[in-house]
C-alpha cells in the first residue's frame, strides 16, 4: 500500500486550513432548520446532520481513537456514522440514515466541537498525523459539496420547492465555445508534484492519445434544450441500451430539476428555488446516459478522461462536473492509501464512470486537473454536465 500523501506546507497552514474547512461545513448548514438537516430523500443521499457527524467521525476514527487518553463523545457514534469502512466495524444502513432523529442537530454540533477540541493538540504537534489530518479535510470538502447536492434533492421532493438560500452558489454562464485541438501522442496523466492527491490520481503514467479536439466550454442549457425539442428523449438511436431502458422506466424527458410551466415554458429548480431557465448556464444534473445521448445527437462524443486531462490547460473548467467516456479503473501501478484509508477509493473501481473538472459547488482549490470523481452511469443528482470531443 502506498504511503499517505504529502501534508500541508506548514503547521500554521494546516491549522488555518482545518479551521476554515470545519467552519465552512457548519456555515453550509446554517440556513437550514433542524428538520431540514434530518431529512433523507433517497438512498443515495444523506441528511445534512449525518454529513456533519460523519466528517467528525473520520477524524475521531482515523486519528483521535489512536491517541492515548482520548475519550469518544459517544461510543455509539462509531456505528451510526461510519460510511463504508468494513475494517472499522459494522455501521447503520445507508438507506436508513434519515430515521436517525436522535442524536439531534445540537448534539451533533456538540460532537463536532468535542472533536475539534481534541484535535487541538494534534495540530500543535506537526508531523505524525499531518497527512491523516489533510486527508480528513479533503474528505470533508467532498462532503461539503454533497451537503448541497443532497439538500437540493430533498427540497425538490418537497411540493413547496423551498429555496436553500437566496444567495446560494450558482454556476457562471458558458462563454461561446470553440474547439481546442490536441495532436495526440504520448501524454503524462495523473498527479504531478508533492502536494495533496488522492490515491486514485496516482501514479503518474504515460498514455497514447490519437489526435482529437475538445470543446472549450461545457454544453449549455440552450444547446441541451435543442436536443429536447428535436425529440432527443424519444429517439432510441441516440441512446445506449441501458440508458434507453432508464428513459422508459423513469419517464425522463429533461434533465433532473427542469420544470415545465403551464404555458409550456421551462424553468429550473436551483439552490435559490425555482428560477427562469438561464439558456447560457451549463446544462447539469445529467446522467452519463443523457450526456452520451446528447453527444451522439450532436455528431460528437464524450472525451476520455485522458484526453480531458491532457488538454485541460487550454480550456476553462470548474462550473460543472463533466462526464468522460472512461471507466473508473485503477491506473497502472495503483496502490491504495495505507491503513484504514485503503478503503477510500480502490474498492469502488467497478461499474462507475469518471467525471472531471469540479463544479461551482466544489470548494475552491479542492479539485484540480488530475482529480477523478466517479459515479454510476444513471446518477443525476450531482452537478454533472457535458463537454464534447471528436477525433481529428
Amino acid at each position: 500500500m502506498t504511503a499517505m500523501p504529502e501534508p500541508a506546507p506548514s503547521p500554521s497552514g494546516l491549522r488555518a486550513f482545518y479551521a476554515q474547512v470545519r467552519q465552512h461545513s457548519e456555515a453550509l448548514a446554517a440556513p437550514l432548520s433542524a428538520e431540514d438537516c434530518a431529512v433523507q430523500s433517497m438512498p443515495d443521499a444523506s441528511p445534512v446532520k449525518w454529513h456533519l457527524a460523519h466528517t467528525s467521525w473520520f477524524f475521531e476514527s482515523m486519528i483521535l481513537s489512536h491517541r492515548p487518553g482520548y475519550r469518544p463523545f459517544d461510543a455509539r457514534y462509531s456505528y451510526l456514522f461510519n460510511s463504508y469502512y468494513e475494517g472499522l466495524g459494522p455501521r447503520h444502513p445507508r438507506p436508513r440514515r434519515g430515521v436517525l432523529t436522535r442524536p439531534g442537530l445540537d448534539e451533533v454540533l456538540a460532537y463536532r466541537a468535542h472533536v475539534d477540541a481534541a484535535m487541538e493538540p494534534v495540530l500543535d504537534q506537526p508531523g505524525a498525523h499531518d497527512a491523516w489530518t489533510l486527508l480528513g479535510l479533503q474528505h470533508e470538502q467532498q462532503h461539503q459539496e454533497l451537503i448541497l447536492t443532497d439538500i437540493k434533492h430533498a427540497f425538490f421532493a418537497n411540493p413547496l420547492l423551498p429555496a436553500y438560500a437566496g444567495d446560494a452558489p450558482a454556476p457562471a454562464p458558458c462563454r461561446p465555445s470553440t474547439w481546442v485541438e490536441h495532436p495526440g501522442g504520448l501524454a503524462e496523466i495523473g498527479h504531478a508534484g508533492n502536494g495533496f492527491a488522492f490515491d486514485n490520481e496516482r501514479p503518474r503514467h504515460k498514455v497514447m492519445l490519437h489526435p482529437f479536439r475538445i470543446a472549450s466550454q461545457p454544453v449549455s442549457n440552450r444547446e441541451f434544450l435543442a436536443f429536447i425539442e428535436d425529440g432527443g428523449y424519444a429517439h432510441a438511436q441516440f441512446w445506449l441500451s441501458e440508458g434507453w431502458a432508464k428513459v422508459q422506466e423513469e419517464g425522463w424527458d429533461a434533465p433532473l430539476y427542469w420544470l415545465k410551466d403551464d404555458d409550456g415554458s421551462r424553468s429550473l429548480f436551483t439552490l435559490r428555488g425555482a428560477r427562469e431557465l438561464d439558456p447560457d448556464a451549463p446544462a447539469m444534473h445529467l446522467s452519463f446516459f443523457e450526456a452520451a445521448a446528447f453527444a451522439a445527437w450532436a455528431g460528437k462524443r464524450l472525451p476520455t478522461e485522458f484526453e480531458w486531462e491532457a488538454a485541460s490547460d487550454r480550456f476553462e473548467f470548474g462550473q460543472v462536473w463533466e462526464w468522460t467516456r472512461s471507466a473508473y479503473d485503477p491506473y497502472p501501478g495503483f496502490k491504495p492509501f495505507a491503513g484504514a484509508a485503503a478503503e477510500y477509493n480502490g474498492k469502488f473501481m467497478v461499474g462507475q464512470l469518471v467525471l472531471r473538472g469540479g463544479s461551482f459547488a466544489t470548494p475552491v482549490g479542492h479539485a484540480g486537473p488530475s482529480y477523478r470523481n466517479f459515479f454510476p452511469a444513471a446518477a443525476r443528482w450531482q452537478f454533472s454536465g457535458i463537454r464534447l470531443a471528436e477525433d481529428l
